[in-house]
């Protein structure tokens, strides 16, 4: 049915340029005869093909078109007749005489227009004439189009200022008057056209009035380029007028497109000025128009105008815009009782960026705007519309993007107040975008009150909320986690009692978090906690009494309770191994404190862990190299407590689960007996026993490869041995003789070159860098050269 009617259209609109073209041949020839007669006989029967119902206004366009092309050429033709002495007044009454009133309207148009042109009459006088005339047609497609032909014609001939026309009897009010009576009787018809047909074809005729919008919106363009048209005019004539129009016509597609239309068309100073007129004319919409989208156009010009120059801003603080501004919100919001969540948060956040672009000094006035917007959400609890909770998200984003400062942000009341309302997702996204304009600004969060409301904001990433999902992305929560974690790390105060207390805030919150969440947030908050203890660590030098200060003040040991405390929460997830290490970080920081006390108990801490906890063989390894490696660094444990925790690390070490690991472990444990910078931690009996005990190792290894695989393994273990012999020998351990170098290499040799040894590359290469070394050494000259002359290779 639709395509026979397409095809229907298709023929007629054919049917009507073959006859526009056919009769536009016949006018070209009387034209060109000089033929006024005919001429004007063969436009009328050209201008007829206008008369159809039958085409859609997209065809009719088409075919109005062809037609205004013909009349500019009978214009010119008009013209010349006029210059050659023909009466443009005896004209403008013979083309009255065609026989139809469309074609007889269009002439009188063109031959209106050129009697404007030739002065004879005044502009108003023509212009008063034709727009009464056109009154003629009332079908609402044709009267349309016909109008449109008059504000075309008739533009460049408008009695403004500064114009040709302009003279004592044609004043700019003239121009005004004619083109707001051409504005108000083609509203009236594109408003009818609503009205007409039958009700089920209501969206074929809405999509109709859209396609014929823009002829009316024309004459608003018009009214805006009139030179004549100030402010006080504009102020007291045209924007009355033009709204009164807009409310009378009851029209939800009118009165959308036309106040849009008046929004665009007028300078925003013009705006700014009658801002009171504008805004009263909204509550007098009809309810179902999308009154939102006009005011949030209106509210963003008006901010960009107060964008583009710091001088304006006067003038919006003289007219008082703001409050104007929010009074009609509220009225709107008031009235429209249906107007769903997503309408009335896009009005606050259009309004909150109007007030941060012209009073960005006015931390009320914004905080005011998030107050009315709690106050409607208040009435709705959480927000499942997708679209409302992301212009919630662009509303909190504005203070943001406009301050480049969370802590100005954080000064607005009702800012977490509004996140209340967000869903759980949306909540974590908003809260991803605070840590972001953090970081990207760099902003300093200096107090622990600040650090307080800020992770209050952030609930959703540092805990799980009531009804959040199970299932959620590994990936994303890491980023997440992760970008929580750089945010601990940016916390700083120069004053080390609130930079204690900003500590103990972030603990408050990360501890509830959750296992899954700790081993991404723990880290960071002990690092922010060794910084503090380093920087009381140096303040503390300049103290000869009590360098830790009194109970009631921030000191290390104050300072490593509270990180004991933090990282036992790791054993709910469980993370021995991240402990661990955590434990071993604040036993270094104990020991640059002189705290023998506190250090020990941390490397208890660790110790138990390590045997309650850490099962992997893998694992094991590296938490034992980490022992070694930390407890070698210490300088602070006395005789005993040293003697305890090396026995410890040294019984560790020869019950690993694999002999390589056994002897590596082992040599390594050598290190805890000479310790270069500290004479009285130099024991080099210790060290040879610790490294023949590895030696055994190596050996007992070879003979278990021997036994399970026919040949001896690798020499690498024997190779790192003799590594450990020259460390320590040239370190001056007086235990490490050469010739228990000697025999070791004698070992190495004789080994590799058996047959029962397996070729191993990295074996070789070792040995032979050791050998080198061994070379240059001796070169060196001097006393190092002595000591390395008695080695024979």
């Amino acid at each position: 049915m639709i395509a026979d009617g397409v095809e229907n259209e298709e023929k007629w609109l054919a049917a009507g340029i073959a006859g526009l073209q056919q009769n536009a041949f016949y006018m070209h020839r009387a034209l060109d005869s000089n033929n006024l007669r005919d001429a004007l006989k063969y436009s009328a029967q050209m201008l007829s093909e206008l008369r159809t119902s039958k085409l859609s206004p997209h065809k009719y366009y088409e075919l109005y078109m062809r037609a205004f092309d013909e009349l500019r050429k009978l214009e010119m033709f008009f013209k010349e007749e006029a210059r050659r002495g023909c009466s443009i007044i005896d004209l403008y009454e013979l083309v009255q005489h065609a026989g139809n009133i469309l074609p007889r309207l269009y002439l009188l148009c063109t031959v209106g227009s050129v009697y404007i042109k030739s002065k004879e009459a005044p502009a108003k006088d023509v212009l008063k004439d034709l727009v009464e005339m056109c009154r003629g047609i009332q079908h609402p497609v044709r009267g349309l189009f016909l109008r449109s032909y008059l504000s075309q014609v008739s533009r460049d001939k408008l009695p403004d200022i500064g114009s040709e026309y302009e003279g004592d009897a044609d004043t700019v009010v003239d121009a005004v008057e004619f083109v707001l009576q051409n504005f108000t009787e083609m509203n009236k018809l594109w408003v009818r056209m609503q009205h007409q047909g039958p009700a089920r074809e209501k969206e074929k005729r809405e999509k109709e009035r859209s396609e014929l919008r823009d002829l009316v919106g024309k004459n608003l363009h018009v009214l805006s380029q009139i030179e004549g048209v100030d402010l006080d005019m504009y102020k007291d004539t045209v924007l009355p007028r033009v709204l009164e129009q807009v409310v009378n016509c009851k029209d939800e597609i009118a009165q959308f497109y036309l106040m849009d239309c008046i929004i665009q068309v007028f300078p925003d100073e013009y705006h700014l000025q009658t801002l009171e007129i504008l805004l009263g004319a909204c509550p007098q919409l009809q309810p179902s128009v999308d009154i939102k989208t006009v005011l949030s156009r209106l509210m963003e010009r008006l901010s960009n105008y107060a964008a583009s120059s710091a001088e304006v801003l006067p003038e919006f603080l003289q007219v008082e815009a703001f409050s104007k501004l929010n009074n009609a919100i509220g009225k709107v919001i008031e009235a429209q009782v249906d107007m769903p969540i997503f309408g009335a948060v896009t009005l606050y956040s259009s309004l909150l960026t109007f007030t941060l672009h012209v009073h960005p000094d006015r931390l009320d006035y914004a905080d005011q705007v998030l107050g009315a917007c709690v106050k409607k959400l208040s009435s709705k609890g959480k927000l499942n519309d997708s679209k409302a909770t992301k212009q919630i998200v662009a509303l909190l984003s504005a203070p943001l993007e406009k301050y480049n400062d969370i802590v100005t942000a954080l000064k607005l009341s009702n800012y977490p107040r509004v996140m209340e309302y967000l869903d759980i997702e949306t909540n974590k996204i908003m809260a991803t975008v605070i840590i972001q304009s953090i970081m990207k600004n760099n902003t300093r969060i200096s107090t622990a009150d600040k650090v307080e409301a800020l992770f209050e904001l952030m609930t959703g990433l540092i805990k799980d909320l009531d009804g959040a999902e199970e299932e959620v992305d590994e990936d994303d929560f890491k980023e997440e986690q992760n970008s929580v974690a750089r945010l601990i790390q940016m916390l700083y105060n120069d004053d080390q009692e609130e930079m204690f207390q900003i500590i103990c805030t972030v603990k408050k919150h990360i501890m509830t978090g959750g296992p899954k969440r700790l081993p991404f947030t723990v880290p960071p908050l002990v690092f922010l906690s060794l910084k503090l203890v380093r920087r009381l660590q140096g303040s503390s030098q300049d103290q000869e009494e009590n360098p830790f200060g009194d109970d009631s003040s921030t000191s290390p040991k104050k300072i490593f309770q509270l990180l004991n405390q933090t990282i036992e929460a790791l054993s709910i997830v469980p993370a021995p191994e991240l402990a661990l290490r955590l434990y071993l970080q604040c036993a270094e920081a104990a020991n640059d404190c002189d705290l023998e006390p506190v250090a020990y108990e941390f490397f208890t801490q660790a110790y138990i862990l390590y045997e309650e906890e850490v099962s992997d063989s893998k694992a094991q390894v590296t938490a034992l190299h980490l022992i070694v490696g930390t407890l070698q660094r210490m300088h602070v444990f006395g005789v005993e407590n040293r003697d305890t925790l090396t026995h410890k690390a040294t019984g560790y070490s020869a019950k690993l689960l694999k002999k390589p690991d056994q002897c590596r472990a082992v040599y390594g444990c050598a290190h805890l007996f000479w310790v270069d910078d500290q004479d009285n931690m130099k024991d080099g009996e210790r060290v040879l026993i610790c490294l023949k005990r590895a030696l055994r190792i190596a050996n007992a290894a070879q003979q278990m490869s021997n036994a399970a695989r026919g040949n001896t393994g690798s020499v690498l273990l024997f190779v790192e041995i003799l590594n450990k012999y020259l460390y320590f020998y040239e370190k001056g351990n007086p235990q490490i003789t050469v010739a228990a170098i000697q025999s070791l290499i004698e070992l190495i040799t004789t080994e590799m070159q058996s047959d029962n040894s397996p070729p191993d590359p990295a074996a070789d290469a070792f040995l032979a860098s050791t050998l080198r070394y061994l070379q240059f050494q001796k070169q060196k000259g001097g006393a190092i050269s002595e000591k390395y002359e008695a080695i024979k290779v």
